[in-house]
């Protein structure tokens, strides 16, 4: 295990020059204290996890110190906002520190949310707040844990630093790593300026160094295009199978990787509802839950377009009609097996649309229900989960074709049934009312319960002993909080 200054650095994006990126320092924090950090992520830097409680570890993550390799850079794209476009955007409160390569080879970007004004702020103070810095530590963590591909988060920074929102609070810091912070959007402004040999050099760069294998296809452009769909494809079906609505997939924020991250008003359903927005300022529900199966595919085509410099028009629109049906392969498979399900059968995609909807306005909570099903057999199941819902004859009429169609599967014990559907179906889950007891106790000084909960959300489908209180169902106010982008 490393300590901090053994880090190596290898600063590819900062390579590209100041056409893409833009050289600022970061904005140090007053007071700065370790919140809260991830052994997991550190292990993915080889970092001691003792580190994390050294006064060095908070200055680092704070803005006080920076290493001597790291080539702190804001980086510059557009994107479409809500379905409009917006001609550039960037790292208003972000900085790419620099990129760290670990033992095993994996290059990872060290990208501090919450680090000053930057050339791309647009008005605002290039600060974050500990509320939405919490939320993305956690998130981040907790969808890693489920297996939804997502950008890693190291570390939250806490500090005595005044920032204003719809109320004074205090600024903070997130330390978030992924592979590349590079963006649907990057691709999007340097085709919209009319930059073509800076688009070419930003896709050999994608192209080289995150999808190498597709250089060995005949048109290597095409083949990198596909793998994005794909990837985009599976992604949002695991977003769909386990009830994470993100908020805000605007092409800003959609990864060039197919991983989830930019957090912001995002939420996993409480009570099943198709139709459920999670950001408070999407007025219209552009970004509703059921909504992001088609916008994924939107947002590939604004993806598409950009690309066209490179890839023909036939090509690009071939590719994006492989989006729903691999989005319906992935989203079945996951289903099934949440279901208990080990083979296929083609009436499996109605029996899960039955389920949904029945579920939908019955207050059927969608986390705990599919881990129920699994708690006993399928008959004693479904006979104590039926008072959940309204339609009671329409959900026995669904209970009696589960109860077939598991015959059907195959013969197992109740104890290898139980087993497999616990280790897809999580027990606990980030609800946002956790988040908000974790955040309020944050604010007050109290930084135990954001700990405690991330250590919880780290093990999502294992029962822990005395963490009753984390899988319960949330109060009535739990269901209806108001999270917006703002933060």
């Amino acid at each position: 295990m490393k300590a901090l200054d053994e880090l190596t650095f290898d600063n590819r994006f900062a390579r590209l020059g100041d056409a893409f990126s833009t050289h600022v320092l970061p904005d140090p924090l007053d007071e700065p204290r370790l919140v809260v950090a991830s052994d997991a992520a550190m292990a993915l830097l080889d970092l001691d996890p003792a580190v994390a409680q050294t006064p060095v570890f908070a200055e680092l993550f704070s803005g006080h110190k920076l290493w001597e390799a790291a080539e702190p850079r804001a980086m510059v794209y557009s994107g479409h906002q809500f379905g409009g476009y917006s001609p550039q955007l960037g790292d208003g409160r972000g900085l790419l520190l620099g990129e760290v390569y670990n033992a095993a080879g994996e290059h990872w970007d060290l990208h501090l949310k919450g680090a000053g004004m930057t050339p791309y702020s647009r008005m605002g103070d290039g600060r974050a707040v500990l509320r939405s810095s919490i939320r993305e530590f956690l998130a981040s963590e907790a969808l890693h844990a489920l297996g939804i591909p997502s950008s890693r988060a190291l570390c939250v920074i806490g500090s005595s630093t005044p920032v204003w929102r719809e109320k004074q609070e205090r600024g903070a810091m997130v330390l978030r790593l992924a592979p590349s912070h590079i963006r649907f959007g990057h691709f999007e402004y340097f085709y919209y300026t009319k930059k073509p040999e800076q688009q070419a050099e930003l896709a050999e760069h994608v192209l080289n160094l995150h999808y190498p294998e597709c250089r060995e296809q005949p048109e290597p452009y095409l083949a990198m295009f596909r793998e994005i769909v794909e990837r985009n494809a599976e992604m949002i079906a695991k977003w769909q199978a386990y009830g994470f609505c993100h908020g805000v997939m605007n092409t800003d924020n959609m990864s060039i990787l197919g991983i989830t991250f930019d957090f912001g008003p995002f939420a996993f359903l409480d009570d099943f509802d198709a139709h459920f927005i999670c950001n408070h300022s999407d007025h219209e529900g552009r970004y509703s839950f059921s909504n992001q199966v088609p916008i994924g595919q939107w947002n590939l085509s604004a993806l598409a377009q950009a690309l066209t410099p490179f890839i023909s028009v036939d090509a690009l629109k071939e590719a994006l009609g492989l989006y729903l049906p691999l989005y319906q392969a992935h989203y079945l498979d996951l289903m099934r097996r949440r279901l208990g399900l080990t083979t296929a059968e083609e009436e499996d995609q109605k029996l899960v649309e039955r389920l949904l909807a029945l579920m939908q306005n019955s207050g059927v909570d969608y986390t705990l229900f599919f881990r129920r099903l699994g708690d006993e057999s399928p008959a004693l199941a479904v006979a104590r989960l039926r008072d959940d819902f309204v339609d009671r004859a329409g959900f026995d009429a669904w209970a009696d074709q589960y109860k077939a169609r598991v015959a059907r599967d195959g013969e197992y014990s109740e104890e290898q049934r139980r087993a497999r559907m616990h280790a897809v179906n999580p027990l606990y889950i980030l609800r946002n009312y956790l988040a908000q007891n974790a955040i309020a106790a944050a604010e007050s000084g109290d930084d135990s319960e954001v700990r405690r909960l991330h250590e919880v959300l780290t093990k999502p489908f294992e029962e822990q002993v005395g963490m009753e209180q984390y899988a319960q169902r949330p109060p009535d106010w739990g269901k209806h909080l108001e999270i917006s982008c703002s933060s």
